[in-house]
C-alpha cells in the first residue's frame, strides 16, 4: 500500500500494531490470562499520537479514518496508551539517517556495536 504522507503511514502502523495486540489479548483470554494493565504502543509521529486520544475528523485524515477510529476506540476502552518516542530513544534511525556523532555513538554504545579501527590496522 502506498501513503499519501509520512502521517499516514504512521497511523496505519500503529492501527496494525494495535491489531496485533488485540490478537495477543485474546490468545492470552483463551489461556485464562488477564491482562489488566493498557498496553502502550509508541510512535515517533507526533500527529498518530494525537489523533489516538482526539480523532479530529478532517480532509487531510479522511482517507485513514478507519484506522484513526479503530485505535481511538481502543484508547478509549483503557486497553491501550499511544505514546510518542523522543528522537533520542529512536535506534532505529542509526540504519535509516544520518545522525550528529553524539547521538550515533550513543545508539551503537547501547546496541553493543563496536566502530571500525580506522588506524593502526588489526581490525
Amino acid at each position: 500500500m502506498v501513503s499519501r504522507s509520512s502521517a499516514e503511514a504512521e497511523n496505519r502502523a500503529v492501527a496494525n500494531a494495535v491489531a496485533e495486540c488485540c490478537w495477543l489479548h485474546n490468545q492470552l483470554h483463551e489461556l485464562h490470562v488477564r491482562v489488566d494493565k493498557a498496553t502502550v504502543i509508541y510512535s515517533d509521529n507526533i500527529s498518530a499520537v494525537y489523533l489516538s486520544e482526539n480523532p479530529v475528523h478532517h480532509q487531510r485524515t479522511k482517507h485513514v479514518e478507519l484506522d484513526i477510529l479503530f485505535v481511538h476506540e481502543k484508547v478509549q476502552l483503557g486497553q491501550l496508551r499511544v505514546l510518542q518516542v523522543p528522537s533520542q530513544h529512536q535506534f532505529a534511525d542509526i540504519m535509516t539517517k544520518g545522525l550528529p556523532s553524539p547521538l550515533f555513538q550513543e545508539f551503537m554504545a547501547s546496541l553493543c556495536i563496536q566502530g571500525a579501527q580506522t588506524e593502526g590496522g588489526g581490525g
